[in-house]
């Protein structure tokens, strides 16, 4: 028995058993429609014979081209077109493509980032510090009155220090 899907017109050969007099859920494989199949009967749907032409004396021009309509299969949407990935994943496409050349590319900004910028900030500081700890005693010999605020600076680090180390609990 052959079965035709009534979404994409796909054949499939079934063993004529198969299908029962009260019928089967069948499914196709293609496109996974699901109906319902009742055995085919044969007596009520002859098959067409092709008539016969008998010969003329005219002569009847055949076609050179023969023209076969293709059945599109059904299988979804396209999953590149720009209305579904607008809809399902929220991408717009642009119907423009950019064109990108020397001058574009030799002008494009490239951000540090907040992280980035906190850390080297971090790293800046302590290194002026760690050199201001290290020279304190040239530059108070210079200067005599930045004496109290460099042992101010250091002493307000160390208590941030202990501080930290308290509500960390180490």
């Amino acid at each position: 028995m052959i079965l035709n899907c009534n979404s994409c017109d796909k054949r499939f050969v079934v063993p004529d058993n198969a299908i029962t007099a009260t019928g089967r859920l069948v499914q196709c494989s293609s496109c996974g429609n699901k109906w319902t199949q009742y055995p085919i009967d044969n007596k009520k749907n002859p098959q067409k014979e092709i008539p016969k032409i008998k010969s003329s004396p005219k002569k009847i021009k055949s076609p050179t081209k023969k023209t076969k309509t293709k059945i599109k299969k059904k299988d979804g949407p396209n999953l590149y077109s720009p209305e579904y990935l607008a809809k399902k994943h929220g991408i717009k496409i642009s119907e423009k493509p950019t064109i990108k050349n020397k001058l574009t590319e030799d002008k494009t900004k490239i951000s540090f980032g907040f992280y980035s910028f906190l850390i080297v900030s971090i790293v800046i500081a302590i290194f002026i510090l760690r050199l201001l700890y290290f020279t304190q005693d040239i530059i108070v010999e210079k200067f005599p009155v930045l004496e109290i605020y460099i042992n101010y600076l250091f002493e307000s680090i160390r208590n941030m220090n202990e501080i930290i180390q308290n509500f960390l609990g180490a």
